[in-house]
């Protein structure tokens, strides 16, 4: 899948790029299945809130043919690739969760800042995109991004080691207010299936999820293969050193594999 050049230009002015629709429900629903099974699994990868309740399984591309195949995709990759102008390895892999009432912050923060001081990634060659599982609404813990953010470079930044369960380089109260007085605070919404990108320094966080419905999104963080970490103090599972290039697989992967499970028997 290739952007536009009106999609590139969005991306470099805005700092994101929402896709709609660009997965079937057809997709989605085995990789839903497969995102209740991880986060009950009692794995080093597979991090809680202090509730109990899910909140990431990094690395699942790792233990998880479903996610394996979604790791590899070409309506994700590719348009990183595009982007970055080269090709792309997995630097970080996850699947997000936000509980019913139970899901915690993800504070303002930008990825590059923390991929650069906790990992020594050289330059912000690197960028998210994510898809969505379940349908993202205003009032279930949505990304909220600050437009134009990432044009700022990296922004001074305090490391978080108590606020949750995952340690971030957090940004302060007086940063945020004057970014968001200059470019707004938009929220991503959508069913599943919807994709957004984002540039490795916006400006983004997300708030608690204190609403009755639950809400998951994965998450590619994608390094361009010449500026991979020099630094490896972070787990593996968090801060991939697989600097592997990803081939593309078939577009049809997902519904390859979710034809081949339909076709095994049942057990019993």
């Amino acid at each position: 899948m290739q952007l536009t050049d009106a999609q590139m230009a969005e991306f470099h002015e805005q700092g994101y790029l929402f896709l709609p629709g660009r997965f079937t429900s057809e997709e989605i629903a085995p990789l839903r299945t497969e995102a209740e099974r991880l986060f009950g699994l009692q794995r080093e990868e597979v991090w809680r809130e202090t509730s109990g309740a899910p909140r990431t399984a990094f690395a699942a591309h790792t233990y998880s043919e479903g996610f394996r195949r979604l790791g590899r995709h070409p309506r994700l990759v590719e348009p990183v690739m595009q982007l970055l102008g080269g090709q792309v390895y997995m630097h970080q892999y996850k699947v997000n969760a936000k509980a019913a009432f139970d899901g915690e912050v993800w504070q303002w923060h930008q990825d590059y800042g923390v991929w650069q001081r906790d990992d020594e990634m050289p330059e912000p060659r690197a960028m998210n995109i994510a898809l969505f599982l379940e349908e993202v609404t205003p009032a279930n813990g949505p990304l909220l991004f600050i437009p134009k953010s990432h044009k700022r470079g990296v922004l001074a930044a305090g490391h978080d080691l108590q606020g949750t369960s995952y340690p971030l380089w957090t940004l302060d109260r007086e940063t945020i207010a004057r970014l968001a007085d200059e470019g707004g605070i938009v929220a991503p919404t959508g069913p599943p299936g919807d994709v957004v990108l984002f540039h490795g320094n916006l400006v983004h966080a997300s708030p608690p999820n204190i609403s009755p419905w639950r809400r998951a999104i994965v998450y590619l963080s994608l390094c361009e293969v010449n500026n991979h970490i020099r630094r490896f103090k972070r787990p593996g599972f968090i801060a991939h050193r697989d600097f592997t290039p990803i081939e593309p697989l078939a577009d049809d992967c997902l519904l390859e594999l979710a034809e081949q499970e339909s076709a095994q028997p049942a057990p019993g």
